[in-house]
Parts: C-alpha cells; structure tokens; sequence
C-alpha cells in the first residue's frame, strides 16, 4: 500500500516538473489526489499522507482510520456519498511564515451539492503532505 503512495507522488512530481505549474497547483494536485484516495475508502493511504503519520503509535494510527472510515460512511448517509473531488477556484494561498499552502477543494456530492473545504499543506523532501 505504501508503494501505491510512493507511486503517486513520484507522478505527480514528474506531471508538475513537465507542465511548469506553481508549487500552489502542485499542493492543490495533491490534496485532490489525497482526498480521492479518502473517498475511495483507502483511509490507510489517506493517512500516509498526512505529515508525521509514520510516528504516530498503532492504537492511535487505527483509531484515525476509523474515524477516516466513518467520515465516509456519514458522507454516503447524508449527502449520497462523494462523486468526485476537484481544486476549486479559488486560488490555493502560500503562508511563507508558517511554510505552509491552503489549497481549496471542492467536494462534489452525490445529492448533488458541494462543500468547498480548505486542505493545508506542507512540502517535505519535495513531497507535499496534508497538514
């Protein structure tokens, strides 16, 4: 599963590398992709890729997943679960004092309303991970 993750982020670094985009496009490319792992019920490597999760204690590590899974579940039961997550419009902010990039997502339900939900980032070794 780890391997998926790395995967993942070794594409998104060569798709960004090839296109020129900002490192703000590049934190909102990987919130969106972080966020479809979540909706697709991969809480596991939703988790990884959260800054500091692989020093969290396994007790702790699962009790997270399973919140992760029940956020899911409640989204299925209130708003028909999710169809698809995009970057919105507006434009993900960088805060150079705290090294961090609020990226916007747009969460587009199967009821067919949207939740636009703020993801902060930050840029480690040159992989950006979920706050």
């Amino acid at each position: 599963m780890r391997h998926l993750i790395y995967i993942l982020f070794a594409l998104l670094t060569l798709s960004a590398c090839s296109e020129q985009s900002s490192p703000e496009e590049q934190a909102a490319k990987a919130a969106q992709s972080y966020y479809q792992l979540l909706v697709n019920g991969q809480t596991a490597e939703f988790l990884q890729a959260k800054i500091g999760s692989d020093s969290l204690p396994e007790g702790y590590r699962m009790q997270l997943q399973q919140m992760y899974e029940q956020y899911v579940s409640d989204l299925r039961a209130k708003h028909e679960g999710v169809n698809k997550v995009v970057v919105s419009e507006n434009v993900a902010r960088r805060d150079s004092t705290l090294q961090l990039t609020y990226t916007f997502l747009m969460l587009c339900f199967g009821d067919s309303t949207q939740e636009e939900i703020t993801v902060p980032m930050v840029e480690q070794n040159g992989v950006w991970k979920m706050k």
